[in-house]
């Protein structure tokens, strides 16, 4: 008789890696969609929904992302406290110069999963807004956004 009983890959029998993604003169959405991928662990065979089996990303210069078209002037990030009248905006050049990682913070999140498997998965994701990080010891592999494919 042959065991015939699905396979589900787990968070504890997965071997994680590092990742790093060089965010300068790359368009905003394309690197966050590859560290959304890497996060989830959708580029591996062992692929699961429901378990943490993804990568550590290592994000750096991330002020210096490009966006398309006009963008860089027109796109708006919107906060609310909740309170009548306290809708505050600001324009995405002077939030980078406010806070440089926000809006790949931001972009990263939204592609990720809306519950407690998704806000787990955003620690697993650093960001750094110059090329200075203190992940050497992990030895990252580098992984270029253009050329990236799932499997």
């Amino acid at each position: 008789m042959v065991d015939q009983k699905t396979k589900h890959s787990t968070a504890k029998i997965i071997e994680k890696k590092w990742y790093i993604i060089d965010a300068s003169d790359k368009v905003l959405g394309k690197v966050a969609s590859t560290a959304a991928v890497l996060l989830r662990g959708k580029h591996k065979t062992q692929y699961s929904p429901h378990a943490e089996i993804g990568d550590y990303v290592i994000v750096i210069n991330t002020q210096k992302a490009i966006l398309t078209g006009n963008k860089r002037e027109q796109k708006m990030y919107h906060r609310h406290s909740g309170y009548p009248g306290s809708l505050k905006s600001e324009n995405y050049e002077t939030l980078v110069k406010r806070k440089p990682t926000f809006p790949m913070e931001r972009a990263i999140r939204g592609m990720l999963p809306k519950n407690r498997l998704g806000r787990k998965l955003m620690s697993n994701v650093k960001l750094y807004s110059d090329t200075t990080h203190p992940h050497d010891a992990q030895q990252p592999q580098a992984i270029d956004v253009s050329t990236f494919t799932r499997l």
